[in-house]
C-alpha cells in the first residue's frame, strides 16, 4: 500500500486549488504553533498551483534553497504539510513510522478504491489487515515459483502484441501485460475478456481519483467512483465463486495463487479474513501493479533504447543466459541472479525517472526535527527529487551511469523508488522479477528505436509518456543483414 500513496503527487494541480478555493464549508481547528520556515501560500488554495506549475522537482529545489535544506511548510490538498528532505529526512520518516507518525490519504483517494465502510476508517487499519501477509507472499523466496510463469507471459505477450508490428507503442502495451500478468498470478485470472473488462474498470479508476474530486455526473471523479464500484463488485464475485471451490475442493489448480491463501488465512484471533478486507488488498495490489510497474517496464526500455552502449552491455549480459540454456528453457531464479548489469542500469532508470514521487503520513504527536517544530494533526511528505537529482549524492545527476550502483552502491536513504522503513513497498523484488524477465525477452529479441526522440514526460498518476514511447522494432537478425549490408 505503500505504492499507493506515492499516488498522490498528482492531485496537487489547478483544478484541485479551484476547488479548495470554492469550499465554503471549513474545519476549524485550533492553531498550531509551528517555527518551520516556508509559507502557506493562498488562503485555501496554499501552493497548490505553485507545485502543479513548477513540477515537483523544480518546487521543492527551489524551497529547499530558499528555506531549508533539511525541512520546510508548505500547504498542499487543503492541509499543513512539513517536507522533509534528504538522506537524513528520509531515514528520519521511514524509521519513525507508528511512533510519530501514521499513513495517510485524502478522503478522494479512499472514496474511489475502498467500500464505503472503510471510508472513515484510519489509513493505517485499512493497509494493515493484510500487510504482513503480502510481504511474506511477495518475498523472493515465494516469488522464485512465478519466474517460469512470467516468462511464459512475456514470450506470449511479445508474440501477440509485438513481434507482428514493425511499429509499436510501448506504454500502453507494458500497461496490457502488467496487467493481465498481476490477473494471472493474484487470482489466476486467465480469460482475455475478463482482464480487459477488469483493465476498463480500473482505467476508469486511475483516470479520475487524481482529478478534482467532485462527484457530478461527467466528471472524471464521478467515473473514479463508478469505476471503483464496478472493480469492488466484479471482486466479490471471483471471491465468492472461489470460495465455492475451496469448499468443494475444486481449487486444486488455484490455490497458489494469492486470493485462495488469502481465504484461508487466518487472523491473531483464528478469525478467517473479510470479503471486504481481502477485496481492498486486491485493489491495492492490481492499482499497483497496472500503473508504477509499468511505468518502470517503460522507462527501463526508452533508455535502452536511447543510449547503445548501455544496450550492447545489457544485450550481452542476457545472450550468455540465453546460451547457457537449452532452446525453449524458460528462465529460473539462477538466471534471475546473474542480470547484475540489467538490474544496475533498471535501478539507474527508476533513480533518473521513478514512477512514484514520494508519499504522505500524518503527524500522530508533537515532534522536533532538525531544531523545528512539527505540530500533532500536520501533514508530513518526502519526495525521491531531494535525493535522486541531488548532486551532493549522485554526481553529475543527469547523466545516466548504471556504476553508481556496483559496490555497495548509492549511500543509505538517498536511492528510495520504494520508499523505506517499515512502509517499504512490498511488490520491490516483484517488481524486480517483472522488469528483468521482460528485458532478457525484448533485448534478446530486437533493438529499439524511438521514433519521437524529444518526446515529453508528463505525469498523472505516475511519469507518462506523452505519445506512449512509439518506437522502431529491429529484429536481430534483421539487424545483423543490415550491419553486413553497410561493410560492404
Amino acid at each position: 500500500m505503500e505504492t499507493l500513496t506515492t499516488y498522490l503527487l498528482p492531485l496537487l494541480i489547478l483544478p484541485i486549488s479551484i476547488f479548495l478555493f470554492l469550499q465554503i464549508h471549513q474545519k476549524t481547528t485550533k492553531k498550531q504553533e509551528t517555527n518551520l520556515p516556508g509559507s502557506s501560500g493562498w488562503p485555501f488554495i496554499g501552493e497548490n498551483m505553485d507545485f502543479a506549475m513548477l513540477g515537483a522537482q523544480t518546487y521543492v529545489s527551489q524551497r529547499m534553497k530558499k528555506y531549508s535544506q533539511d525541512v520546510f511548510q508548505t500547504s498542499l490538498l487543503g492541509e499543513k504539510m512539513a517536507v522533509f528532505c534528504g538522506a537524513h529526512g528520509h531515514k528520519f520518516l521511514f524509521t519513525n513510522e507508528t511512533k510519530l507518525l501514521t499513513s495517510w490519504w485524502p478522503e478522494s483517494m479512499k472514496k474511489a478504491l475502498l467500500f464505503p465502510e472503510f471510508v472513515n476508517n484510519p489509513v493505517k487499519e485499512v493497509t494493515s489487515l493484510q500487510r504482513n501477509f503480502i510481504r511474506d507472499i511477495l518475498k523472493p523466496e515465494a516469488l522464485k515459483r512465478y519466474i517460469s510463469e512470467m516468462d511464459c507471459m512475456t514470450r506470449s505477450h511479445l508474440e501477440n502484441d509485438w513481434v507482428p508490428y514493425r511499429e509499436v507503442s510501448i506504454f500502453p502495451l507494458s500497461k496490457k501485460y502488467t496487467f493481465a500478468l498481476a490477473c494471472k498470478l493474484f487470482m489466476s485470472i486467465e480469460d482475455e475478456k475478463h482482464v480487459e473488462k477488469l483493465a476498463d474498470h480500473f482505467t476508469l479508476i486511475t483516470n479520475g481519483m487524481f482529478s478534482m474530486p467532485i462527484n457530478f455526473p461527467g466528471t472524471a471523479y464521478n467515473g473514479a467512483i463508478k469505476g471503483g464500484k464496478l472493480v469492488r463488485d466484479e471482486l466479490m464475485n471471483i471471491i465468492v465463486e472461489r470460495k465455492k471451490k475451496i469448499m468443494k475442493n475444486e481449487d486444486i489448480n488455484l490455490k497458489g495463487d494469492l486470493l485462495s491463501q488469502m481465504l484461508v488465512m487466518k487472523d491473531e484471533n483464528g478469525e478467517f479474513t473479510t470479503d471486504m478486507e481481502i477485496s481492498n488488498s486486491i485493489i491495492g495490489l492490481l492499482v499497483a501493479s497496472y500503473e508504477t510497474t509499468s511505468s518502470m517496464v517503460t522507462f527501463v526500455l526508452k533508455y535502452l533504447a536511447e543510449i547503445p552502449e548501455v544496450y550492447e552491455k545489457v544485450l550481452k549480459e542476457q545472450m550468455s543466459i540465453v546460451e547457457s540454456k537449452a532452446p525453449g528453457e524458460l528462465l529460473s531464479w539462477e538466471d534471475i541472479e546473474k542480470m547484475k548489469y540489467s538490474w544496475n542500469m533498471a535501478r539507474e532508470a527508476l533513480r533518473l525517472i521513478p514512477p512514484a514521487q514520494g508519499s504522505f503520513r500524518e503527524v500522530i504527536t508533537d515532534f522536533t526535527y532538525a531544531g523545528y517544530t512539527i505540530p500533532k494533526g500536520w501533514k508530513t511528505f518526502w519526495m525521491v527529487h531531494t535525493t535522486h537529482k541531488n548532486p551532493k549524492y549522485f554526481p553529475d545527476p543527469e547523466r545516466f551511469d548504471p556504476s553508481r550502483f556496483e559496490g555497495s552502491g548509492p549511500a543509505p536513504y538517498t536511492f528510495v523508488p520504494f520508499g523505506g522503513g517499515p512502509r517499504m513497498c512490498p511488490g520491490k523484488e516483484y517488481a524486480r522479477l517483472e522488469v528483468l524477465v521482460f528485458m532478457h525477452n525484448v533485448v534478446t529479441r530486437f533493438r529499439l528505436e524511438k521514433l519521437m526522440p524529444n518526446e515529453k514526460i508528463i505525469f498523472h498518476s505516475s511519469p507518462t509518456p506523452s505519445n506512449g514511447l512509439p518506437v522502431r522494432l529491429i529484429p536481430h537478425n534483421e539487424s545483423v543483414r543490415l550491419a553486413n549490408t553497410l561493410s560492404m
